[in-house]
């Protein structure tokens, strides 16, 4: 387009611009509208901090605006009041909690009053002064301290859960009872609180509830392990059946680390009983 054709071009007309101009507040009218509403709700907020007046028994606030009440008073709408402290509860000179708490061997009931802690017979107050609880060789029942009845054969246990006496060593528990266990002929006690109560002597194997001497064969050891067969072979022996044969080592071949079975030096490989060259 030339420059004649653009200054004789027509002009968009006044009243066009002017709508537009009209529309701006239209658009922006939600916008103007939510920064006004929020500006609203906190206005009371802080109209209410700089208009409430500091009323007695109250003090400035160390840090930030505002105040608070003084010790031993609590806020009570727009007041401060004295903290009411209960008969056998004194003033803890806190400015948040109640403001007070019951004296040693006394208790808090609906935070409104200290009622003494009642402690029963063969019973003792709680460090804390809040609870109590038995006396060794009694069981809190209820709102008593009942005597532990011991069997014969068990002693008190010092635990804080479960069972309130443990059998004596050799016994173990039989429902209420205490009954000695039964250990078989070369076997001991081994103290365990589970499983096997005893345990086989060495050289011996337990077997459907006795104690069974291991037979062990030529060239082997005695093995206590938990399973197997009791015993093992020697080094440079391997077990065939209830024997020990010695081991044929091949040419090219050592005994490997348990000493029980031979396997082909570094660059040999098995190959039909022998070890030969790899390729």
């Amino acid at each position: 387009m030339d420059r004649k054709s653009q200054l004789t071009e027509p002009r968009p007309p006044q009243s066009n611009i002017a709508h537009i101009a009209t529309d701006i507040p239209t658009i922006m009218a939600p916008v103007i509208g939510s920064i006004i509403a929020i500006l609203l709700l906190a206005l009371p907020t802080f109209a209410q901090t700089a208009a409430q007046p500091m009323p007695e028994n109250a003090s400035a606030k160390s840090y930030g605006d505002g105040w608070e009440c003084n010790i031993g008073f609590r806020l009570n709408e727009n007041d401060c009041v004295a903290v009411n402290v209960p008969q056998n509860a004194y003033e803890t000179n806190r400015s948040y909690g109640s403001g007070w708490e019951c004296l040693h061997g006394f208790r808090s009931i609906d935070e409104t009053a200290c009622v003494a802690v009642e402690v029963p017979e063969q019973g003792y107050l709680d460090p804390s002064g809040e609870r109590w609880r038995c006396l060794r060789g009694f069981i809190k029942v209820d709102d008593t301290c009942q005597e532990i009845v011991l069997p014969a054969n068990a002693y008190l246990a010092d635990a804080s859960y479960g069972s309130t006496w443990t059998c004596e060593r050799g016994f173990e528990v039989t429902g209420d009872l205490c009954t000695a266990i039964a250990v078989p002929a070369n076997a001991y006690l081994n103290g365990s609180g589970y499983g096997q109560p005893w345990t086989c002597e060495r050289g011996f194997l337990e077997n459907n509830g006795l104690c069974e001497a291991v037979v062990m064969p030529a060239n082997a050891f005695f093995d206590d392990a938990t399973y197997g067969i009791g015993w093992k072979c020697d080094r440079g022996y391997a077990a065939s059946g209830e024997t020990c044969d010695l081991i044929d080592v091949p040419e090219y071949a050592h005994l490997d680390r348990s000493g029980n079975r031979w396997e082909c030096d570094k660059n040999f490989q098995k190959s039909k009983g022998l070890c030969v060259l790899n390729d």
